[in-house]
C-alpha cells in the first residue's frame, strides 16, 4: 500500500512502565491519526516490557527484549509489516547505539534530546545521518508551537530589525531536593554522570534553550562564557548555570538555567530585542506571544489568530480561546517527521533545510554547547568558541 494511503508503523525503544516521556510521544505521535504503535523495546526489563506491550495491546510477538533484536527482527519482515521509524526515549547514554543499529537496519529515527552521550558520538550520527539520507528527528518540541514558529517568521522576515541582546531562561525546582534519593527514577539517571554525561541541567534543560534562541533568531551563538554550579552534596553533575552569549550578527546574550530555583515549574522564557521592535514568550503561558515596537503600545499576540504567520497557522489546531501547549507541540514535531518519512519513502526526499523539525544538526550544536560551557566553566569562566 502507498505510504500516502496508510498510517506509518512506529517503534519504541523506552518509555515502559515508571518512564514520563515514552507516554507524551505516543501521544504526539498519534494525535493526527498518522502513526501507530506496533513494536517496541520498553526496557532493559523484558518484564517491563511485556507489560508495557499488554497495556499498549501491542502483538507480544512485536514486544523485544533488547533493542538489537528489534532492529533485526524488524528488518527482516516484510516491507508492508515492519516499522517504518523508531522513536528513541531512554537516557541520553544509550541515545547513540540505539540510533547506529536502527539506521544501519534501514529505519528512519526519532529521538529525544540531547541527542547523545558524548560529542564524539554526536559527530559519529552527523556521518551515519549524511551516509544513509535516512530521516533523523530531534525532538526539541517547543519549536513546534505556533508563536514561537510566528517569532521565527518575524526575524526571518527582518519585522524587528537586527538582533541586538537575548535573554533566555529556563528555571525549575525538580532537583532542588536530592529526588534520585527519594526514589525518582527521572531524577535518577540525569544527576548520574554515567548515564547523563557531563552536562546534567545543561543538557537536560539547557540545550532546548541554545536551540530554541537559535531556531527563533537564526543567528548562532558563536562564543560563550559560561559559569556552573552543583549545591545538593553527592552530586558531581551542573544543577544551575549562567552564560554570557556573544551571536554572530553582533548581538548579545545570557541564558541562565537552574534544576535548583524554588518556586519555579517550567519556566523557559525567552526575550529578543532588536533595532525596530522585541518578543517575549513564555512555556507556562505559550498562546500569547508579547510584541514590542519603540513608541508604540505593546501587542500580545495571540494564537489561531488571522493576523498570524502562514508558519503559525499550520501549526495550530483549534480555535481561539482552546489552549494548545506542550503535547500539541511535541505532535507538531510529528507531523513534520511523518510527511519528510512520507517523501522518502515516495522516492522524493526533502533536503534537510526543509524540514519541519530540529535535525542531526540541532543535535550536533546541543552538544557542542553543553561540551563549552563545561570547557569555560571549569576553566574559570574563561570566553570559548562554539
Amino acid at each position: 500500500m502507498e505510504p500516502w494511503k496508510r498510517k506509518l508503523r512506529m517503534g519504541m525503544v523506552g518509555g515502559g512502565q515508571g518512564a514520563f516521556i515514552g507516554g507524551v510521544h505516543r501521544i504526539a505521535a498519534t494525535l493526527d491519526q498518522q502513526a501507530e504503535l506496533v513494536a517496541g523495546c520498553f526496557s532493559r526489563d523484558p518484564e517491563n516490557t511485556k507489560l508495557t506491550g499488554e497495556q499498549l495491546y501491542l502483538d507480544p510477538a512485536r514486544c523485544y527484549d533488547s533493542y538489537q533484536e528489534m532492529a533485526a527482527a524488524e528488518a527482516r519482515l516484510p516491507e508492508d509489516q515492519r516499522i517504518d521509524f523508531v522513536t528513541i526515549v531512554t537516557p541520553n547514554v544509550s541515545h547513540f547505539p540505539i540510533a547506529k543499529a536502527f539506521l544501519k537496519a534501514g529505519f528512519h529515527v526519532v529521538c529525544d534530546k540531547p541527542m547523545t552521550y558524548t560529542l564524539d558520538e554526536a559527530k559519529g550520527l552527523v556521518k551515519l545521518v549524511e551516509d544513509t539520507g535516512l530521516v533523523f528527528v530531534l525532538t526539541h518540541n517547543y519549536t513546534g508551537l505556533p508563536l514561537v514558529r510566528h517569532a521565527r517568521e518575524l526575524f526571518r522576515s527582518g519585522e524587528v530589525g537586527e538582533i541586538r541582546k537575548v535573554i533566555v531562561e529556563y528555571l525549575q525546582d525538580f532537583l532542588m531536593v536530592p529526588q534520585e534519593k527519594l526514589g525518582c527514577k527521572q531524577a535518577a539517571w540525569r544527576v548520574d554522570p554515567a548515564q547523563s554525561g557531563i552536562g546534567g541541567t545543561m543538557g537536560d534543560v539547557g540545550t532546548h534553550c541554545m536551540n530554541l534562541l537559535e531556531f527563533v533568531t537564526g543567528d548562532p551563538v558563536v562564543e560563550l562564557c559560561a559559569d556552573k554550579s552543583t549545591f545538593l552534596p553527592d552530586r558531581t553533575l551542573d544543577e544551575d548555570v549562567n552564560a554570557l552569549l556573544r551571536l554572530k550578527g553582533g548581538g548579545k546574550g545570557v541564558l541562565c538555567i537552574s534544576q535548583a530555583c524554588c518556586g519555579e515549574e517550567n519556566g523557559l522564557t525567552l526575550r529578543v530585542y532588536a533595532t525596530k521592535g522585541a518578543i517575549k514568550w513564555a512555556q507556562e503561558n505559550p498562546n500569547y506571544l508579547e510584541l514590542y515596537r519603540f513608541g508604540e503600545p505593546r501587542q500580545t499576540l495571540a494564537r489561531s489568530q488571522g493576523y498570524l504567520s502562514e508558519a503559525a497557522a499550520d501549526a495550530t489546531r483549534i480555535p481561539p480561546g482552546h489552549p494548545e501547549g506542550y503535547l500539541e507541540g511535541f505532535a507538531n514535531i510529528y507531523v513534520g517527521a511523518i510527511r519528510a518519512i512520507r517523501r522518502y519513502i515516495d522516492g522524493k526526499p526533502l533536503k534537510t533545510e526543509d524540514y519541519q523539525f530540529p535535525s542531526v544538526y540541532d543535535g550536533l550544536r546541543g552538544m557542542q554547547f553543553i561540551y563549552k560551557a563545561v570547557e569555560s566553566s571549569d576553566k574559570g569562566s574563561i570566553w570559548v568558541s562554539m
